[in-house]
């Protein structure tokens, strides 16, 4: 029997590529170094999240681990925007339990689900007030999800924010 042996997708991702990392958002790689950890050389992705003025190292063995990946497709972009058009599902379980869900949703890194907690949580100016904490879960989703779709579409953040803020007005009016 055949032992598989995993290749890293090491040569997915090059300098000055953008990727999402689940649980920090949109990085760009800055670099491909070796360092020498415990007597063993590993090969790592530096990559810098500007905004959060953070640099994280990945093992570039550990990118299926991890799930980084690459930005999404436009049309990946484009389901995240119907998304957000949907009605929102809002379910009656405890604050606590859906919390949580929304967090592993945003954490997921995947667009779809990051949209779904937009669409979700958003309030419109003449609906009641959100609680802290699901200000602060709706803020961590839009702020994903403007990110990307700004590295996506080659905008600012601005702009990408202004453009989801549209789509989410218009579906509440």
């Amino acid at each position: 029997m055949k032992k598989k042996t995993k290749t890293p997708k090491r040569a997915e991702f090059r300098a000055d590529d953008f990727v999402v990392y689940p649980a920090h958002g949109v990085g760009q790689i800055v670099s491909i170094e070796e360092r020498e950890i415990a007597g063993v050389k590993l090969e790592m992705f530096v990559i810098s999240f500007e905004k959060d003025k953070m640099t994280l190292r990945v093992p570039t063995t550990k990118i299926t681990s991890t799930g980084m990946r690459s930005l999404s497709s436009p049309d990946i972009v484009g389901k995240a925007m119907d998304t957000l058009k949907g009605r929102a599902r809002v379910k009656r379980a405890m604050w606590s339990r859906r919390a949580m869900e929304y967090e592993q949703k945003i954490n997921s890194g995947d667009l779809i689900s990051i949209a779904e907690v937009v669409r979700d949580l958003f309030r419109a100016e003449d609906q009641p007030e959100q609680s802290y904490s699901e200000r602060q879960l709706f803020e961590a989703a839009f702020e994903r999800l403007t990110r990307e779709l700004a590295a996506v579409e080659k905008i600012d953040e601005d702009a990408a924010a202004k453009r989801v803020e549209k789509v989410l007005v218009k579906r509440a009016a």
